[in-house]
């Protein structure tokens, strides 16, 4: 989960000034020290954690903070504010061309994940309603044509290539290709190197001003820490960067690049990976990603994840068999599917305000847990799905053999399933008891 440490520890320092009346200058100094050492342990470029340490700092030992009557509350609007301002303000959204079509040039070392990335924008653009068109630029790396041709064929995005051409004339050529087939999104996929050196950047040097592209994106790997940072410093000297494509995020649970990028090099975070799916691709909104690191949640995400997720129809449907107490495990199984498709699910607690990401009511949450339950799900017959109570000790012992976990797991997901089942039930009963205004509320 990305920012896990970092948020762990910054909601427990505000925690304590949160439990206090009134702030003394003291309080937040003691904070603010706090706040240094948990931006550098996030691995934090150190002149961006002193400068967003002293923003914050004058801020609140100002006359905003010692006139408020939540003190606690209003230094973390304050560290809320400013970490939105630290990594951009607001959404950055992509140039399109006047006339169609739009160039997006790709380029980043080798091993950021530049050709997944290209083929997930892809899939963004093709989801909004645009006609993109994949370019295999990359030449040099063994299979990587290959690779983002695997990718188009995925997302049913057409993929053009010439094969080992000078991938100056093959952007040409690609360019030409999408004006005349009616293409409005061209995305350049382009060779990367293990370092940064003067024959890469004069061959990106080269598309570059063969083709104008209207946005130049730098795709990194977020677990390299500070030296993603360092990469976008150099891309954007020699090359000229409009924009970052953090990856991996979901696995850095420090998440420093994401908070020095805008402040090291001035440009803007447009993208995040959030997984290794080719739908795991996110729009970067710096004031949501504050709110997540700050324990504030992220009702906005989880509701375009939801939305671009689960089938409403079917939900509706959900909710119907719950009232009339006609749901059964397929229907059970059905939307837990839908579930995993939204992403993990620490990501989707930590979405929710007031949760803390990787955990819910003290228990660490493990998506293994929901692969479990679906393969005990699975394990059952039709009958069993349906009729959950003919599930004796003889069946216990096979489906949990099937599953390949123990009578215990399977004990627990049928108590659990049942508790479900009667509370819908209670709350079905209490339902109809308020509509013929017979319901006594218990105070």
């Amino acid at each position: 989960m990305a920012f896990e440490g970092l948020s762990s520890k910054l909601q427990s320092t505000f925690k304590k000034l949160t439990g206090k009346g009134k702030l003394s200058e003291k309080d937040v100094k003691d904070a603010m020290r706090e706040v240094r050492l948990a931006l550098l342990e996030a691995d934090v470029n150190f002149k961006v954690v002193r400068d967003l340490v002293r923003k914050i700092g004058d801020r609140a030992v100002g006359q905003e903070i010692m006139k408020s009557l939540t003190p606690g509350q209003q230094v973390i609007k304050i560290v809320n504010e400013e970490l939105t301002e630290l990594m951009g303000g607001t959404y950055s959204r992509i140039t399109t061309a006047d006339k169609p079509p739009t160039i997006i040039m790709m380029v980043g070392l080798q091993g950021a994940g530049k050709t997944t990335t290209a083929g997930k924008l892809g899939g963004h653009f093709k989801k909004e309603g645009k006609k993109p068109l994949l370019v295999a630029c990359d030449i040099y790396r063994p299979a990587a044509i290959k690779q983002l041709q695997v990718v188009g064929d995925q997302l049913s995005i057409p993929v053009f290539d010439m094969g080992k051409e000078d991938p100056v004339r093959i952007a040409i050529q690609a360019v030409d290709h999408a004006r005349n087939e009616g293409y409005d999104t061209v995305i350049i996929d382009t060779a990367g190197r293990l370092h940064i050196n003067e024959e890469l950047m004069n061959e990106l040097t080269n598309i570059k001003g063969a083709v104008s592209p209207h946005e130049i994106l730098l795709v990194v790997d977020a677990m390299t820490g500070q030296d993603a940072v360092n990469v976008a410093e150099n891309f954007n000297e020699s090359l000229g960067i409009d924009g970052v494509v953090l990856t991996k995020l979901d696995g850095d649970t420090r998440g420093g690049a994401a908070l020095s990028v805008k402040a090291v090099t001035g440009k803007p975070i447009k993208f995040a990976g959030m997984g290794e799916k080719l739908t795991d691709l996110e729009l970067f909104h710096p004031d949501r990603m504050a709110s997540r690191i700050l324990g504030m949640g992220d009702v906005l995400s989880l509701i375009e994840k939801a939305q671009a997720n689960i089938d409403a129809e079917k939900a509706l449907e959900f909710e119907r068999k719950l009232r009339t107490q006609q749901f059964t495990f397929d229907d059970f199984l059905e939307q837990l599917q839908q579930l995993k498709n939204m992403g993990p699910l620490s990501d989707i607690v930590g979405m929710i305000p007031g949760m803390n990401p990787g955990k819910l009511g003290g228990l660490n949450l493990d998506d293994r847990q929901l692969v479990r339950t679906e393969a005990i799900i699975q394990s059952m017959t039709k009958e069993e799905r349906f009729n959950p109570s003919i599930i004796n000790a003889s069946r216990r012992k096979r489906i949990a053999r099937g599953s390949g976990t123990s009578i215990q797991d399977v004990n627990r997901l049928l108590k659990s399933f049942n508790e479900f089942r009667k509370m819908m039930k209670k709350m079905s009963g209490m339902e109809k008891s308020i509509k013929r205004g017979k319901f006594k509320f218990p105070f």
